[in-house]
Parts: structure tokens; C-alpha cells; sequence
């Protein structure tokens, strides 16, 4: 009895195992889909590939239909590391920025990316522009300075403005490329007025962190950023006067709109409007509890925003309507 139950067990065995790995056909697994609405996005723009957007895990997107749908774009390494910032000189030449100072060169729009420098363990870059001279110069957490001779393919470090550690989160160039500002954290603002070349620090005006801005033209500039506050100068960044503070929400994001106007944009979905050159702000909109990154204006005109919990259905601005208060 004990000898034919024995090799009854070795024969179901013996027929689990020719199962388990004999062939069989499955049905084909559905399309993959992007998770674009429940992401962190962090950069959108638009490229000669169409339109761009990149955040979490290293994913850069591309989207033919004006982000209707998208693709991954192709990268030489895939590191899983948050990209942080995309920048673009033409509609075909840009490089995309992250932590652990990687950085990513494309020449076809963004459809693919050559990777071009990666330190593991390496702290955040959080910008990155050409200055005038060709040089390329990425910043970022700790005073981090990173700069490129040969147009993006190599990279090496270049000591901070004035030996700063604090976290340096923007550089911004004036309209004609003369003057840049770098802003950061602690209310640090450096300046340059010969193209890059040499950096000195403004006298502290406010002791919270800065996360961008944009010279308007001119000597006129505008940097934003915790805690709702904005500041304002006329006289390319040498003095700045308070125009914003009463939204406690940081601004992490801006776009000037083809009629001059003004948008900034960041915590709880917050959009403000300046009609009048940056001299004030008003309450345009509030979309809950994600932080807006960035903003892209749409072949339609409406305002398509990325946000650390993914892209927001797009707005059309001539709906919203603008509050004093800001």
C-alpha cells in the first residue's frame, strides 16, 4: 500500500513539474499606461519633439497631442533618480538636471537623452543655463557649481559664489544675457553684471529661501518664493522692495503670458496674476494640495501646470477670475 501511494505522489510530482514548465499561450498584457495625473513632475516644456515633462524616477515624457498622451523618451542610463529641472537653448538642443549630479544632453528635441555626468551619492542640481560665453553652468544643493566648456559633454566643479553652502536653487539671466542672478536659500541673491563671470552677494533683504524669478527688461527683476513672498527692483537687482507676502504659500514657478502679464505659481495649486509689471499680485486660483512645479502654455492657449502629484488638467485662464490679496 505504502510502495503504491509512493508512486502515486511521484507521478502527480512528476506531472506538476511537466505543467509548470511546459509552453502555453497568455493573453497579451494591455498597453502600459504612464501615470501622468499621479506623479512627481517637476519641468514641461516645449521642444521641437513636442511637448516635454520630467520628474520622478528619471522619467523624461513626450507628448505629440499637446499631453493628451505620452511616451517615455530614450536615455543611455536610467539612473531612477528625480530629474529636476529640463532646459532648452533652442527647440532642439537642451540638457535635463537631477539629484545626484545627473546630467542628461540631447540634440533632437528630447526624444533622446546621451547621459553626460552622474555622481552617485552626489547632492541635488536644481538649475542650469549658457551663459554668454558657451559655458554652461548647473547649481544646486550646498552650494553646489558644477560647469561645462564644450557644451554640455563634460562637466567639473567650480567653487560656489563667495564660498556659500547654503542651497542655491535658481540662476536667471536678464533679457540681454549682461546681468545674472543666482537665488537661493536664506535669502541669498548673488549678481553678476559681466555675463557670469564674477558673482557678489546682495545685502540680505529677507532671510527665507528664493526658488526663481525673471528680469522683466531692462533693470526691472522679479524673485519669488517661501511663504508667498515676492520682491521686486528697479534697478537691476541692486535693491529690492517687498510685493507679495500675504499668501503664505511658496511660489516655486512662473510664466509671462504673451500680453505681458504675469503668472506665479506653487504650493496648494496657487496662481497669481500681475497685470501691472510685477508692482503687485493678485488671486487667481487654488487647485488643492499638490505644489505646483511648472507651467506650459498650450497650442490652445490654455495653461497646462506639472505638480508634484502629476499634471493638472488644463486651465483656460480667461475663466478664473482675480482677487486683491496676494
Amino acid at each position: 500500500m505504502r510502495v503504491t501511494l509512493g508512486i502515486a505522489v511521484s507521478l502527480i510530482v512528476a506531472a506538476a513539474g511537466i505543467f509548470a514548465f511546459s509552453h502555453r499561450d497568455t493573453d497579451p498584457l494591455g498597453p502600459r499606461q504612464i501615470p501622468v495625473t499621479n506623479m512627481n513632475l517637476t519641468s514641461i516644456t516645449q521642444t521641437s519633439a513636442g511637448l516635454l515633462s520630467a520628474g520622478e524616477l528619471g522619467h523624461i515624457l513626450i507628448s505629440t497631442d499637446q499631453g493628451k498622451s505620452w511616451t517615455r523618451a530614450t536615455l543611455s542610463h536610467q539612473r531612477h533618480a528625480l530629474i529636476t529641472r529640463l532646459h532648452f537653448t533652442d527647440q532642439n538642443n537642451g540638457l535635463a538636471i537631477g539629484h545626484e549630479g545627473w546630467i542628461l544632453r540631447t540634440t533632437d528635441g528630447g526624444n533622446s537623452w546621451q547621459e553626460v555626468a552622474f555622481n552617485p551619492g552626489g547632492e541635488p542640481l536644481l538649475s542650469v543655463n549658457q551663459l554668454p560665453s558657451g559655458v554652461w553652468m548647473a547649481i544646486g544643493a550646498f552650494g553646489q557649481a558644477l560647469v561645462s566648456s564644450d557644451d554640455g559633454r563634460s562637466w567639473s566643479e567650480m567653487p560656489p559664489p563667495n564660498g556659500t553652502d547654503w542651497h542655491l536653487n535658481a540662476l536667471l539671466p536678464s533679457e540681454d544675457h549682461r546681468t545674472w542672478l543666482i537665488v537661493g536659500e536664506a535669502g541669498t541673491v548673488f549678481r553678476s553684471t559681466d555675463s557670469g563671470q564674477n558673482w557678489q552677494p546682495i545685502p540680505e533683504f529677507y532671510n527665507g529661501s528664493f526658488y526663481g524669478g525673471f528680469n522683466l527688461a531692462g533693470d526691472v527683476w522679479v524673485i519669488y518664493g517661501m511663504r508667498g513672498n515676492i520682491f521686486r527692483s528697479e534697478d537691476n537687482g541692486a535693491t529690492w522692495e517687498s510685493v507679495g507676502g500675504k499668501l503664505k504659500a511658496s511660489l516655486f514657478a512662473h510664466r509671462q503670458l504673451e500680453n505681458g502679464d504675469l503668472l506665479l505659481a506653487g504650493q496648494g495649486g496657487v496662481l497669481l496674476r500681475s497685470e501691472d509689471g510685477g508692482r503687485s499680485f493678485n488671486f487667481l486660483h487654488k487647485g488643492g494640495r499638490m505644489t505646483v512645479t511648472d507651467l506650459a502654455r498650450l497650442d490652445s492657449g490654455e495653461l497646462l501646470m506639472s505638480s508634484d502629484r502629476g499634471l493638472l488638467p488644463a486651465l483656460s485662464l480667461a475663466d478664473l477670475k482675480t482677487s486683491k490679496g496676494a
